[in-house]
């Protein structure tokens, strides 16, 4: 989730948050963001580089909805039809996609009238992520997914709890959505969808490749890494792994206990 306002007000902000290159598609970037105008300035900035934009009304982290991001926007579907609309009218590409992710309502019909709302608007699609505000690891709400999915006629993604390529295919079987979206599960295996329980060595090599090929920092490089072997290695592994601070030390790590070159 990029902030709509730092990226167009600063190039450090967009060097810092924004790196892709052409194998890198199809390609969405999410902002954050609370006036019309300044999410399409930052989508026009994009717009050459990516596919698409998502408009996240799903954040319910206490700063973002303190800067009237995230999710106090389902609250403000006016607010949320003025900045698809705004995107909309000044990108000339018709095949540029306009999202949204949202939470859900305790009250499921003023889900259901601001996804109305979104449609009616010209948003592509919408991901719902089956939990209200306050809701953190409480069971996901799969029943309302359902309902908005019966109540809108363009396609409805999935999003909450799914940490496998089963738990994926349950939920479209539950809430009959065009796809499902993944956060953590993804981050801790990248090869999901690819049917792997536990991320492969082939994938953390990959990684590896990717991130020397293309001068990936340090610290998310180390990160994604920590993420992807959460599951395959010990606690104390962990404590030796998750403490290394450069490139060749997490390199010389990985050769010399999983085989993995650089």
């Amino acid at each position: 989730m990029v902030v709509a306002a730092d990226f167009v007000r600063s190039a450090k902000a967009r060097d810092s948050e924004f790196t892709t290159n052409r194998g890198d598609n199809p390609l969405i970037v999410q902002f954050a963001a609370k006036e019309a105008q300044v999410l399409c300035d930052a989508a026009l900035l994009v717009c050459p580089f990516a596919d698409g934009i998502d408009l996240n009304c799903g954040c319910p982290q206490r700063w973002a909805m303190a800067e009237g991001y995230g999710a106090c926007l389902i609250n403000k579907p006016e607010l949320v039809q003025d900045m698809v609309r705004h995107v909309r009218n000044q990108i000339d590409n018709p095949r540029f996609s306009v999202s949204i992710k949202i939470r859900i309502h305790e009250d499921i019909k003023k889900t259901v009238d601001l996804c109305k709302k979104a449609e009616a608007t010209g948003v592509s699609w919408i991901t719902v992520h089956g939990r209200n505000i306050e809701e953190r690891h409480q069971p996901v709400h799969y029943d309302a997914i359902k309902v908005i999915k019966e109540s809108i006629h363009i396609p409805v993604v999935a999003n909450g709890d799914i940490k496998t390529l089963k738990d994926a295919e349950n939920v479209h079987h539950l809430t009959g959505a065009d796809g499902v979206m993944v956060a953590r599960g993804l981050l801790a295996n990248p090869a999901m969808f690819a049917g792997y329980e536990e991320t492969p060595l082939k994938c953390i090599q990959d990684w590896v490749d990717i991130a020397l090929e293309h001068g990936t920092p340090f610290t998310c490089f180390h990160h994604h890494l920590m993420y992807m072997m959460e599951r395959i290695t010990s606690k104390q592994e962990k404590k030796v792994f998750n403490v290394l601070s450069s490139t060749s030390a997490v390199l010389d790590y990985l050769g010399h206990h999983y085989g993995v070159c650089s």
